[in-house]
């Protein structure tokens, strides 16, 4: 054994040092903003403008939550990205006794439209663009989007942002998932189908390697997993008789920013590769619109230690570049506390800062990718490609994303690589600076965010006066044509947006989705 021998993250075996000879027999790079899109999928990048910075936040009331978007627009945030409740993102309303401890806990709690005309009281809507981190029930917060944006006096077509809506990843590296895998596509595919005739300018999903990384992934089996879950919904979406052209510029993605700092900028570089590759070959798109892959990055918070905290901040700083030398288009960075709560004003404040820095004072947006031509870096990205190829034929074979869903192939491969990882750590073999490195007694804690415990009667309140002054004759009618409609191929959509409209509750339509298709169990 060569005790010598150095490999990344993913594997991949590494040399002292790269020369021209390690790239010359691939293909010319090309230029930013032209097939494949190695180098960018714009020409300008962010010589124009820099990225979308988009900190993600959500936490106890609508109200809470809207303060804190407030804070940042005025602190220099050009996007919002709301996080939900534990209870909202399984559909489930406040006052349901399954959501008893969680309500407003790792997110805003939104269970009706007026809670969503709260969280985004005073901010314009054709102004701004959302972010909305929510797959199982996110039809129906959609809908509340849109009718919030309707009372504003802002049309559907004015609309901008992302709606996650990505219900694969979730029975394999996240767990919030509601109806089995069947009737959740037919949902995305409605959201696709509505969307595309609606609301141009939405981006209908958020195809997330995020959460993948997150439960323990490669680096190769983010991409790997995430590009099948995108041909899934692509081939479902395409059943249903949609054009490709129609609704694949709407596609978006979700990717981490981990440590491996060249791996990552690699990883970016590739992923636009492939994608451009899969929609140009495999689907046959002919608007360069569809072969262009747009995502948003959050640096990596299983990354985060609680130990030291202000470390972190290091680490956000270095995660959040990758992403930009990666060519992203919108950006989350971390806040150094989040290991230990929900983030304060002071530490969401750094983080903020930490993409404006980055932005304004480094030279970074002048030139686009200006790392390109890296001989470590172009091979590095030929081999994720390589590797990531690989991995999509193999699932080709075993008959794609859904049935390695339901065999648990994805779940497996990711907990194996996960345990690898740790042992790593807990040897020595991978150095976490505090962590198992370089470590202190720590005597002092940081002041911590925590959440009042009066919110679930606040929310049970409101709910209870919501139900007692709405048409409940209305309700339970409309309630009537969402389930008819579960058993035929009608577009869902339109039904839900009229009952979020009359001031049916999130739980609500869920149960009775839940009475047509029943739950899943992943066991």
């Amino acid at each position: 054994m060569d005790n010598n021998k150095k490999e990344n993250p993913s594997g991949i075996e590494l040399k002292s040092f790269y020369s021209d000879s390690d790239i010359k027999d691939n293909a010319e790079l090309g230029n930013p903003g032209s097939f494949p899109f190695t180098r960018g999928v714009y020409s300008t990048m962010y010589s124009g403008r820099p990225w979308t910075m988009r900190q993600y936040a959500g936490f106890g009331t609508a109200e809470e939550t809207n303060e804190r978007f407030k804070y940042l627009l005025k602190n220099g945030q050009t996007g919002l990205s709301v996080a939900f409740d534990l209870p909202t993102q399984l559909g489930l309303d406040s006052d349901d006794k399954l959501a008893e401890g969680e309500v407003g806990k790792v997110g805003v709690a939104i269970c009706s439209v007026k809670d969503m005309m709260r969280l985004f009281d005073g901010i314009p809507l054709d102004k701004v663009s959302t972010s909305m981190t929510i797959n199982a029930s996110s039809m129906i917060i959609l809908a509340m989007y849109i009718v919030t944006a309707k009372k504003q006096g802002v049309s559907m077509d004015k609309l901008s942002g992302t709606i996650q809506n990505d219900i694969l990843k979730e029975y394999t590296a996240r767990g919030n998932y509601i109806f089995p895998p069947e009737p959740s596509m037919r949902l995305t595919a409605d959201i696709f189908e509505f969307c595309s005739k609606n609301l141009p300018k939405w981006n209908t999903i958020s195809i997330s390697g995020y959460h993948i990384r997150e439960a323990g992934s490669t680096a190769v089996q983010e991409l790997a997993f995430t590009f099948a879950d995108a041909i899934a919904y692509v081939e479902y979406a395409l059943k249903k008789g949609l054009d490709i052209d129609a609704f694949a510029p709407r596609l978006s993605f979700f990717f981490n920013a981990h440590n491996n700092f060249f791996e990552e900028i690699a990883k970016f570089r590739a992923a636009r590769k492939i994608w451009s590759d899969i929609m140009k070959n495999r689907f046959h798109a002919k608007d360069e619109k569809s072969m262009m892959l747009r995502f948003h990055t959050q640096t990596a918070g299983s990354m985060l230690t609680a130990q030291q905290p202000q470390n972190n901040i290091v680490r956000v700083a270095l995660q959040a570049l990758s992403a930009v030398l990666g060519g992203t288009q919108s950006l989350h960075t971390n806040s150094y506390d989040e290991a230990l709560a929900l983030p304060t004003e002071e530490s969401v404040r750094i983080a903020l800062r930490t993409q404006q820095i980055i932005a304004f004072e480094t030279g970074i947006c002048d030139v686009a990718d200006p790392v390109g031509g890296s001989y470590y870096l172009e091979s590095l990205t030929n081999e994720i490609e390589q590797r990531v190829q690989e991995y999509l034929m193999k699932i080709d074979k075993m008959g794609g994303a859904v049935k390695c869903v339901e065999s648990g192939y994805f779940k497996n491969e990711i907990h194996n690589a996960a345990y690898q990882y740790q042992k790593d750590v807990e040897s020595g073999k991978n150095i976490v600076v505090g962590l198992n490195k370089f470590t202190i007694d720590e005597k002092v804690k940081p002041n911590l965010m925590k959440i009042d415990s009066a919110v679930e009667a606040k929310r049970r309140e409101k709910l209870s006066s919501i139900r007692k002054s709405r048409d409940n004759k209305k309700v339970d009618d409309i309630l009537a044509k969402i389930k008819n409609a579960c058993s035929t191929s009608e577009n869902l959509f339109p039904l839900v947006l009229d009952a979020v409209e009359n001031d049916v509750t999130m739980g609500e339509i869920i149960n009775v989705m839940k009475s047509k298709w029943g739950l899943f169990d992943n066991d």
